[in-house]
């Protein structure tokens, strides 16, 4: 899907035979009985290393429960979801969070960062909770803050920073390390176009270097930064839209 700064694809070789991620058959029920609300209806979906995957649809529609069981946040009451081969289901609850630690990056809308730590411990706190050493992660924490622009903003507090300095804070903190998946539900839904652009730039390219992103976004023209647009209504996929995992986006000089 072209996007309006006029990146075109380019052909690169053909992506892994098996996905970084893979829904199969998901299904989540919340509640039972007259309150049952079936919020995933049979859903299978997969995302491939240096592709982004939209989910758009209405509110409602499942977009969310979706990202929140791909992150392994959630469990589905039927089917499958593998994330870099792994079953999420066969890993138990210690080996959803260890791969939320160092292969799911996870994006939130409203940042969830930890107000008494600074910009580098927010972002280095998942290396350290795998147990790498604090002067290592604090390294890599600097690392993943100049790679989002906030070079020099090591030492400063969530509250002594705009917006759009957080989210990139919890971008950071999401591509920190080797993440194989970075998932992003509405990062851009606090943030001014032009800021939610950056952002998008950012999702985009940790995914041409490597990652599979999957962005959940009501709004089109954040959605046009994606490989592929898949539609979701009523938690079903309806449609989808956009080029195969066979290509990739590279930004045009001019014209």
């Amino acid at each position: 899907m072209q996007h309006p700064s006029k990146r075109v694809p380019l052909p690169r070789s053909p992506p892994m035979s098996e996905p970084v991620l893979r829904l199969t058959d998901v299904s989540r029920v919340h509640g039972t009985g007259a309150a049952e609300v079936h919020a995933l209806r049979g859903v299978s979906l997969a995302a491939y290393a240096g592709e982004l995957v939209a989910i758009m649809g209405p509110s409602g529609s499942g977009k969310s429960s979706l990202l929140t069981i791909a992150g392994g946040l959630d469990s589905p009451t039927s089917g499958s979801v593998t994330v870099d081969g792994q079953d999420l289901g066969e890993a138990g609850i210690s080996g959803r969070a260890k791969l939320r630690r160092t292969s799911i990056g996870y994006v939130f809308q409203d940042f969830n960062l930890i107000p008494a730590l600074t910009a580098a411990e927010n972002v280095a706190l998942p290396l350290e909770l795998d147990g790498a050493g604090r002067r290592s992660a604090q390294a890599a924490a600097r690392v993943a803050l100049e790679e989002v622009g906030l070079d020099g903003f090591d030492d400063r507090f969530p509250d002594e920073m705009s917006g759009g300095q957080r989210q990139r804070i919890a971008i950071a903190r999401a591509i920190v390390g080797e993440r194989r998946l970075i998932l992003a539900d509405e990062p851009t839904g606090a943030l001014d176009t032009e800021t939610g652009e950056d952002i998008l730039k950012l999702i985009r390219a940790r995914c041409d270097a490597g990652a599979a992103g999957v962005l959940v976004t009501h709004e089109p023209r954040y959605a046009s930064w994606a490989d592929r647009v898949i539609y979701v209504r009523d938690g079903v996929v309806v449609d989808e839209a956009g080029e195969t995992p066979g290509t990739v986006f590279a930004a045009e000089v001019d014209g």
